[in-house]
């Protein structure tokens, strides 16, 4: 298998919000209302919406490849970008978003250590995420990469309020 990231360009903000669509709705579908589903999709993946965040200075999305397909992206920010004021030698993961029928096939961890580059290459001291209470494959894959629980943060769905948990890794 051949693997490989490339930052997104404008070029591929379309390609964005197919990807962005389909693994949100693939992953959280079944656990939330179809009012919620299509109101959130709607407010955080519109074109307009995901032009503002790839202009945005301090955040950086990167497209994953596998045997030349597109299977996922990441998402990082750091210093205004991130979604909770973690300070400026934090870097935050919003998004590790990978298509199903790529999962398990090690393209999230590929992803994780692209942002712990990252991180370390702008002298973050650590990195960190939100992630659903609920989503218990994701907590676990992530307390296996050394993140511990550090918090949690509200995350709305539509009207529904959601507990995300933060969770942190201190860079060495």
């Amino acid at each position: 298998m051949t693997t490989y990231i490339k930052r997104c360009t404008f070029e591929e903000l379309g390609l964005l919000q197919e990807i962005s669509i389909e693994t949100f709705t693939e992953t959280f579908k079944d656990q939330n209302s179809i009012d919620n589903m299509r109101d959130y999709l709607d407010k955080a993946f519109n074109l307009k919406q995901l032009e503002k965040e790839l202009s945005n200075i301090y955040s950086e999305f990167y497209v994953i490849y596998s045997n030349e397909e597109v299977a996922g992206y990441l998402k990082v920010n750091i210093l205004d970008a991130q979604t909770e004021l973690m300070g400026k030698d934090a870097l935050e993961i919003e998004r590790i978003y990978i298509r199903k029928h790529f999962h398990k096939q090690g393209l999230g961890k590929y992803l994780l250590n692209k942002a712990i580059e990252i991180a370390r290459l702008r002298n973050k001291e650590k990195i960190w995420l939100g992630v659903w209470e609920q989503n218990e494959n994701a907590i676990a894959f992530y307390q296996k990469m050394d993140f511990v629980k550090t918090g949690a943060h509200s995350f709305y769905m539509g009207d529904d309020e959601q507990i995300d948990i933060i969770m942190t890794k201190i860079l060495n």
